[in-house]
């Protein structure tokens, strides 16, 4: 039977709600008994049947008001109680329900992690525990009590404030816990093991001493440091700017080695992939720290904006991941660099958020329909959601703002609430008008901005007429216009910003674009200026202005807004892979223009002004993300055009690299900005010089002589990448440096499934059976797998098609036993509508093979039937 959708519009409140829980769980990896005693409250007076959800476990009986019930039915999802003749309105069920953690590799539910036994529960993982009302509307007060063994399980740990422990006369001991906040199901976890801990505390802003633990695997203590300094950065910064303080007595995190996502918020006790916790010089690189504080930060703010304040049903998840990722990016921006997160940011949603858009999960950041919610933990719903809620910010400006999130929390604290919600608050306390806006929360797609300009010379008047388009997307033909503010500055041709004014009056440097065609007039313009259009990428969109080489390299240059920079070059490079790419394809000579030699050689001679910048604006985009200016992609193409432009600027501006390059080596690794933003321009210099004659000594030396992962593994993707002769030497060497941990071990399976090789296939299949893989963990699959369909395009697309049979191979694995993971590494197979007919043809030949599976997961079906539509 094929899994059926479920609509938005279809919400009902529930009939029934539970408003405390007791779960008593006697863990064991073979079988854990769980007793769970539900107080339940009908909410709907004519209700005669209660439906609870529950799969994956042993059903061992129910109880209702302590007596045994037998009137109920079960079927593969659920258990449905009759209480016909049962007047009582508020009443107990005791359910009790067999579990096997060990066996469970869906890593949903209770689960066994190395040696220790831990929970996912987001989305729908703890209905894999229990029976329950499992729907973030249903709020509850929890108290949870643990028992096991104790040489074995030394930490139990559940969600609130430890109350009770003790010890059993066979070995095991006990403990208790209590939340006191109501919260979903989906927040409740649990963990059992033997662990290092490093503890802290932390002082609110009202005085209150919070206990801080974190929670690593043995031998790990000395790499959780930075994990606990990002914790207590993140809750002062979050009393400091949004004046929210935390509000258990303890906030415990635990690293965990197997783990489908990223980390997980569970009210007082978040649970975290180790690869965002872990880290120290030797280990980590400079982008694993500012990794693990993102992430650290974004579950902690998530204590506000997602469990005090939960979403009504799944189709508003992006109320607490959309508004809680732009929290994580302002946390980044404040302690950092602005720009740099801004640009990091504009990059991932560029290669990801929009070509989801334009493929067949295109999906509004609240979606309408579901077949299998985890497929809606998407870009869209997170960074898309994000970039919704920065538009926001910038219509309403950040005191407006701050005024709509203090009545939108007075509101909602302690309720499962809605995107509308979040909105209407937003505009009740800033006066602002969000009628139109609220259309991006229902449209999905990318829109795209036409401009066009005009220059009256004697009128000294500037003329930007704009058009918006948002194209039909997989699940929406009819589009409508959408509120889009869009950030301009105006620059003469010496470079000097000129003054924005209508008239005499100044105006605003953000145009509010709300219909299909405007037009904009600026006064007292002397000269025919350069437009820096969307500044700090004030909208998600595409935009389409006929920029010359010359008003390019005039932004590149005097452009007061990094990011127009920084995307000034963008925009040359893509252009020149564009005109090459024709060349290539039409059998020509590739040339390089001297108009970017010349402004990349205004970057580098300038680069001591801000390395970090002069880094991001030299890196050359990655084939991915050049892939997404074409409707239809040409892996092969882009990827030899992508090397010839990579050989032809290390050639030209080899003398200025070498410079640059010495010039930027630093005495020791420090984590700091400035320090990091030197090893970038450093190591981007490298990434260069490898394609030059100076190329395998330069990065022999730099590998040898590195004294942190960051040098170590620069010199190791430059080594991969310009295929020197050094390279399986020093790949050789940091195997049997790191083959006994993981988590360093991923870099160089990503480094090896990237290979620009021939053969990087039969390499990838051979790693399969290296030591240091495991099928089972996700992060070893995503590293290997994952990379090569997602970041290898030239070889995942390979013309023969190996590559596609190749991931449903592994994807028909994963199917039995990880479909979350499996639903993940599909994505570069859903899009087959982006390639040429016989790629297409070859595609599809690989998703009507996962389709005729009998078992096929929900998390593939709902995919593949998109993309096979």
């Amino acid at each position: 039977m094929q899994p059926k959708a479920k609509f938005r519009k279809d919400y009902r409140q529930p009939d029934f709600t539970v408003s405390e829980i007791y779960l008593d769980f006697q863990l064991d990896p073979e079988q854990t008994l769980v007793t769970s005693t539900l107080t339940v409250e009908r909410q709907n007076a004519e209700a005669t049947q209660l439906r609870l959800d529950g799969h994956s476990f042993e059903f061992q009986g129910v109880k209702f008001n302590g007596q045994p019930f037998s009137r109920y039915q079960q079927d593969a999802e659920s258990l449905t109680l009759d209480l016909a003749d049962l007047a009582a309105d508020r009443f107990q069920l005791e359910i009790q329900t067999l579990l096997r953690p060990s066996q469970n590799t869906s890593l949903q539910g209770l689960y066994q992690s190395g040696e220790g036994i831990c929970t996912q529960c987001e989305a729908e993982g703890f209905r894999q525990i229990t029976y329950m009302l499992d729907r973030p509307d249903v709020l509850a007060k929890y108290r949870t009590k643990l028992t096991a063994c104790k040489t074995k399980y030394p930490y139990l740990l559940s969600n609130g404030n430890r109350i009770a422990q003790g010890e059993l006369a066979d070995g095991r001991h006990w403990v208790e816990w209590d939340d006191p906040f109501f919260k979903p199901s989906y927040l409740f976890a649990v963990v059992a093991g033997d662990f290092d801990l490093l503890k802290d505390t932390f002082t609110t802003m009202s005085g209150r001493v919070v206990d801080l633990e974190i929670y690593v695997d043995r031998g790990n203590l000395a790499r959780a440091g930075w994990a606990m300094e990002s914790l207590k950065r993140a809750m002062k910064w979050d009393e400091q700017r949004f004046g929210l303080e935390y509000d258990l007595d303890i906030y415990m995190i635990v690293a965990v080695d197997f783990f489908n996502m990223g980390a997980m918020e569970n009210k007082g006790l978040n649970i975290f992939n180790a690869k965002f916790v872990l880290a120290n010089p030797q280990t980590a690189t400079d982008e694993d720290y500012m990794g693990v504080e993102s992430v650290i930060a974004h579950e902690y703010f998530h204590n506000w904006t997602g469990n005090r304040i939960t979403c009504r049903d799944w189709f508003q998840l992006s109320l607490k991941e959309g508004l809680t990722v732009f929290r994580d990016q302002e946390f980044t921006s404040d302690l950092w660099s602005r720009a740099a997160k801004r640009i990091e940011d504009v990059r991932f949603l560029r290669a990801f958020q929009f070509a989801e858009d334009a493929g067949p999960m295109a999906h509004p950041i609240r979606p309408d329909k579901v077949i299998e919610m985890n497929n809606f933990y998407t870009v869209t719903v997170y960074e898309k959601g994000a970039e919704v809620i920065r538009m926001i910010h910038t219509l309403l400006g950040e005191a407006k703002f701050q005024k709509g999130m203090q009545l939108y929390i007075a509101e909602n604290d302690g309720k499962a609430a809605t995107c509308e919600d979040f909105v209407s608050a937003m505009e009740r306390a800033s006066g602002v008008d969000l009628t139109q806006f609220r259309r991006w929360y229902s449209q999905s797609g990318t829109p795209e901005l036409t401009v066009s300009d005009e220059y009256d010379e004697k009128r000294q008047a500037y003329r930007l007429t704009i058009s918006q388009l948002t194209r039909p997307t997989a699940d929406q033909v009819e589009k409508v216009n959408l509120h889009i503010p869009l950030k301009v500055a105006l620059y003469g041709q010496d470079g000097k910003k000129i003054k924005l004014q209508y008239e005499i009056a100044s105006v605003s440097d953000v145009l509010d674009i709300t219909n299909e065609h405007q037009t904009f007039e600026f006064h007292n313009v002397s000269q025919r200026p350069v437009p820096a259009l969307l500044c700090d990428f004030s909208a998600p969109v595409r935009l389409d202005y006929n920029y010359t080489t010359e008003q390019l390299i005039t932004l590149l240059s005097y452009a007061e807004n990094e990011f127009i920079r920084w995307d000034a070059a963008q925009t040359l490079f893509t252009n020149e892979l564009k005109t090459n790419l024709n060349r290539y394809q039409q059998g020509e000579e590739m040339l390089f223009s001297d108009g970017l030699l010349s402004a990349l050689t205004i970057v580098l001679d300038n680069a001591h002004q801000d390395p970090e910048l002069a880094a991001l604006t030299l890196m050359l985009p990655k084939e991915t993300e050049f892939a997404e200016s074409f409707s239809i992609i040409d892996p092969q193409g882009i990827a030899v055009v992508r090397h010839f432009m990579q050989t032809a600027i290390a050639e030209a501006l080899k003398d200025r690299l070498i410079v640059a390059y010495n010039q930027h080596k630093l005495p020791e690794y420090r984590v700091v900005a400035d320090d990091m933003a030197k090893r970038a321009f450093r190591n981007v210099c490298l990434s260069y010089l490898a394609f030059t004659d100076l190329g395998n000594n330069l990065v022999y030396k730099h590998y040898h002589q590195a004294d942190n992962m960051t040098d170590t593994l620069a010199a190791l993707n430059a080594a991969t990448k310009a295929q020197l002769a050094c390279r399986d030497s020093l790949l050789a060497d940091f195997d049997q440096k790191w083959q006994h941990d993981g988590l360093v071990m991923d870099k160089w399976f990503a480094l090896q499934a990237t290979r620009p090789d021939q053969n990087v296939l039969e390499v990838v299949k051979h790693l399969l059976e290296h030591p240091s893989f495991n099928f089972k963990n996700p992060n070893r699959v995503r590293a290997l797998v994952g990379a090569f369909a997602a970041q290898n395009p030239r070889a995942f697309h390979a013309i023969d098609g190996s590559g596609y049979r190749f991931l449903v191979d592994i994807l028909i694995q994963l199917n039995s036993s990880n479909p979350q993971v499996a639903s993940r590494l599909i994505e570069p197979l859903i899009k087959l509508s982006r390639y040429d007919n016989q790629r297409q043809t070859l595609m599809h030949r690989g998703l009507e093979r996962l389709k005729g599976l009998d078992n096929l997961a929900r998390d593939l079906f709902e995919k593949i039937e998109k993309a096979l539509q």
